[in-house]
């Protein structure tokens, strides 16, 4: 029996040391998390949001004095130099916090009634921390360390800082930027018939408007590498509110061609959206994360469509008087440049260039590698990969162009329509933004998950071979219901290919991927000025589509030739960075338990000496 009751007090001061270990371990995890953050107190000058971060559910996230706390209510607050965290805390009438917070923070998480505290403490709990350098505390997502604090999930339903803020920032801003572009196509007809010009003078306008944005896509990759995504972005809208404002001020073809020109710099916002998306969120999800942003951004193409040749068209001619059709469509593009400059003001003061703050900040901190822009697009431009998604997404984006900018003339010359019904089949076209290019970058990530990077190139010839057999349809629909139809398909495929494009782009070369996105944005528009310009040339629709698709089916045979090193390619190869990483994990694992181990057999021989 005594041989026994001393076996059971052994056993009881192995658990005791254990639980002691534990302890320790997550006290020492909080005092250096936050004795390391002692140097950014820079961050502390801007308001932050902990909503996510309560320890217990109950109480909202209040500021208070950072070491003197005295408790005369039923609350315990405990600041960690940047916020505060409120627990419920009944048996505590009068408390000092003095020294360090950290370890006074992890005794009063234990003495947290279980009712009360957050369930995002009791699980999951370490993929919410941030990382060190980072100016939040925590996130009110699942992020990956590895990765520079990157998004390991969208949750779309929140706008939250860091993650959720900058990612409907991205989207939105890209949205507006994509009205003001377009918002110019459905009134073509009523400018032809006001400034006197020919259908080869309004379909080279179009042209000028794509040609634009090859040049101004080119710039902002690299921009975006130095000076972060904010900034950029809300650049661009102010660029590109003025010359649209100026729209109303045209008297010929010439004016209409150099203010076209320099509308496409709402073009290039596509390149900073994506640049954005892919600093907000991991690799493996970047695909969904890119396709969901720049296919609600491009549904702003098609909303201009219907609201400006639907709605504000016909308000404002309302206004004039049907005499005065000239003086409506001059004064109607005042609405769209103010408000893109209102949302260019809210974008530079609400959102964050990355999870772990603003390029601007981060660089003044030395947090960030220097970039050069000229090393950046060299980097992009050396590799082969970049210019066969360059060729491949003209052949799906520039499609996009085309039919964005001229379908509303296509439905007006062709099949008669009025101005207002044109812009609202047109818009068709683009309402399936909604969707479908997230449905595109979903796909791709989902055989990315069962066959690693051949998962996405599959995918990719599939969506460019239906496309292009879509779109020689289109040219072929002889009436109206036909055209619409056929046009519903070819820009379901066109969109899913854009998607699947761009989740490709992060891995071709992490270090610029602002150029990468940059480049292969401008092969869009690229395409758009080539198809453009085809039905100009030829002057015969049919025609001009059949090639048009022909084109695009011959695109898809250059991913036999996509060779991401690392990654499999569609024919051969195998995923060698996954697999790594996977054993470095594995590796990982492993050493931790052996340290485990080796912890728990020292505290053992420290108890009994005798053994």
């Amino acid at each position: 029996q005594t041989s026994r009751s001393n076996e059971l007090s052994k056993d009881r001061r192995r658990q005791t040391s254990r639980s002691n270990e534990l302890s320790k371990d997550r006290r020492s995890q909080t005092s250096s998390l936050v004795s390391d953050r002692n140097g950014l107190k820079e961050y502390s000058q801007s308001p932050l949001d902990f909503t996510s971060a309560e320890v217990c559910s109950n109480n909202p996230v209040q500021a208070n004095d950072e070491k003197n706390i005295n408790h005369r209510l039923d609350l315990t607050e405990v600041k960690l130099h940047h916020g505060t965290y409120d627990m419920e805390k009944s048996e505590v009438e009068d408390q000092k916090v003095d020294g360090d917070v950290s370890n006074n923070y992890e005794q009063l998480v234990d003495q947290c009634p279980e009712g009360h505290k957050n369930e995002s403490t009791a699980t999951d709990s370490s993929q919410h921390w941030a990382s060190p350098d980072s100016k939040y505390e925590r996130y009110a997502c699942r992020i990956d360390r590895e990765q520079g604090d990157r998004a390991l999930e969208i949750t779309i339903f929140t706008c939250k800082r860091p993650h959720m803020r900058s990612f409907h920032m991205a989207w939105f801003s890209f949205f507006v930027a994509f009205f003001l572009w377009f918002a110019i196509s459905p009134l073509l007809k009523e400018i032809k018939d006001s400034l006197g010009l020919t259908n080869e003078q309004v379909w080279t306008s179009n042209t000028f408007s794509s040609l634009g944005t090859i040049f101004y896509r080119l710039i902002v990759g690299p921009l975006c590498d130095q000076y972060g995504s904010r900034i950029v972005m809300s650049l661009s809208l102010v660029l590109t509110a003025l010359p649209v404002m100026a729209t109303g001020l045209v008297h010929n073809a010439t004016e209409l061609y150099i203010v076209r020109l320099l509308s496409g710099i709402g073009g290039s916002t596509f390149v900073t959206c994506q640049y954005w998306t892919s600093s907000i969120f991991v690799r493996e999800i970047a695909g969904t994360a890119n396709s969901i942003a720049s296919g609600w951004g491009n549904l702003g193409g098609g909303v201009a469509q219907v609201f400006m040749g639907s709605i504000l068209f016909p308000l404002f001619k309302l206004m004039y008087g049907e005499e005065n059709s000239s003086l409506a469509w001059r004064s109607i593009f005042v609405v769209p440049a103010s408000f893109a400059i209102l949302t260019a003001v809210f974008v530079m003061k609400y959102s964050d260039d990355t999870p772990k703050g603003n390029f601007r900040k981060l660089n003044h901190l030395g947090m960030l590698k220097e970039t050069n822009i000229r090393t950046s697009f060299r980097r992009a431009a050396s590799s082969i990969n970049t210019w066969i998604l360059f060729a491949q997404y003209a052949c799906c984006f520039g499609v996009e162009v085309t039919m964005t900018t001229g379908a509303a003339y296509y439905f007006s010359d062709v099949f008669g329509q009025s101005t207002e019904s044109a812009a609202a089949l047109a818009s068709i076209f683009g309402w399936l933004n909604l969707f479908a290019r997230g449905l595109g970058g979903f796909i791709s990530d989902i055989m990315n998950v069962k066959y690693g990077m051949r998962g996405r190139l599959i995918w990719q010839v599939i969506s460019l071979i239906l496309e292009g057999i879509l779109i020689i349809c289109f040219g072929y629909s002889r009436t109206l219901g036909g055209a619409i139809c056929s046009m519903i398909f070819f820009s379901l495929f066109v969109q899913t290919s854009e998607g699947s494009t761009y989740s490709i782009v992060p891995y071709v070369c992490p270090r610029a991927t602002g150029s990468v996105a940059g480049i292969v944005g401008a092969g869009g528009n690229v395409g758009g000025v080539l198809f453009l310009y085809l039905i100009t040339l030829l002057g015969e629709y049919k025609q001009a589509f059949l090639y048009m698709g022909v084109a695009v089916i011959c695109s898809s045979v250059l991913t036999l030739f996509i060779n991401i090193q690392g990654f499999s390619r569609l024919l051969s190869g195998k995923e060698e960075l996954k697999e790594k990483r996977y054993q470095n994990n594995m590796d990982r694992d492993a050493a931790q338990k052996d340290e485990e181990g080796k912890v728990t057999e020292e505290n053992e021989r420290e108890e009994d000496p005798d053994d």
